[in-house]
Formats: structure tokens, C-alpha cells, sequence
């Protein structure tokens, strides 16, 4: 049954990098690759997550796939790869850790006894760093495979 909800948040991933991919004016013929990327990178992620691995370098696994795939995608859509990765990471940005973070803050400004201030500021400092963290990764993740694949042209890749 794990199978149904990895393909259903599939389709969800695909059709938020959709939105993105409007929103930053990515060309129609390249929507469709931006979303089956979204939809690859995620779901490697949530797979990875659900066996257990943490989920900042679930978010590296997934973005690295993501960008990987999108370099022989982009020579194929002939855009540039970033055109497609970045639409396809987005919906792996961890929103819910930032809101979660930023409540939390807004809640240390109210008057607290001093344990349940502690017990917050922790809750507010994992949730804090876990987003920072998961940026980066996505971040690094999209920029390894066009670092190391910069001197070579996609036209040298065959499938």
C-alpha cells in the first residue's frame, strides 16, 4: 500500500513543480520534464525517509538525482539544466521545519517559566537548523552534477 502513496505524492511533487516552473516563466515544452524530474527527485527522497535515512541527506540524494537527470534532459528540451531543476526542488524545500521555527520564535517572546522556555527554544532550534540544513543540501545537491559535468557537453551522453 506504501506503493499508492509514493506514486500519489508523485503526482503531487510533479504538479507543484508545475506551478513553480509557471510562476518562473520556464517554456511550456520544458513543464512536462520539470515535473517527471520533481516527480523522480521527491519520490527518491520520501523512499529514502521512509527507510529510515535522515531526511537532510534524503534531500541530497533527491536533488542530486535531480540534477543528474536534468543535465541530458535540458540538452534534450534544449534549455539550460537549471531551467529544470529548479522548479523540481522546490517542492522539497521543508516549510513545515521554517513555519514551525518561526512560530516558535514568536512564541519565545511570551511570558514563559523558564522550563517551558527551554523545552521551545530547543524545539525551535532543531526545527531552525533542520530547514537551513535541508536548503543546503538541496542546493548542493542541484550544483554537484553541473560542477563536475561543466567541461563535458551533454551531447557526449548517450542512453
Amino acid at each position: 500500500m506504501k506503493i499508492f502513496h509514493f506514486l500519489e505524492m508523485a503526482v503531487w511533487l510533479a504538479v507543484a513543480s508545475v506551478g513553480f516552473a509557471k510562476l518562473f516563466n520556464v517554456p511550456k515544452k520544458a513543464l512536462i520534464m520539470a515535473a517527471v524530474l520533481a516527480a523522480i527527485g521527491g519520490t527518491c527522497k520520501l523512499i529514502l525517509i521512509h527507510f529510515g535515512v535522515h531526511i537532510t541527506l534524503a534531500s541530497l540524494v533527491g536533488a542530486i538525482v535531480v540534477g543528474f537527470l536534468s543535465i541530458p534532459a535540458a540538452h534534450k528540451q534544449h534549455v539550460p539544466p537549471l531551467i529544470l531543476s529548479i522548479p523540481a526542488v522546490i517542492p522539497m524545500i521543508p516549510g513545515a521545519f521554517a513555519y514551525e521555527a518561526m512560530l516558535g520564535f514568536f512564541k519565545l517572546t511570551t511570558e514563559l517559566d523558564a522550563k517551558t522556555y527551554q523545552i521551545i527554544l530547543n524545539h525551535t532550534i532543531n526545527d531552525g537548523l533542520k530547514a537551513i540544513f535541508i536548503i543546503f543540501s538541496l542546493t548542493a545537491g542541484v550544483s554537484f552534477p553541473m560542477l563536475i559535468s561543466r567541461k563535458e557537453s551533454a551531447k557526449n551522453i548517450h542512453f
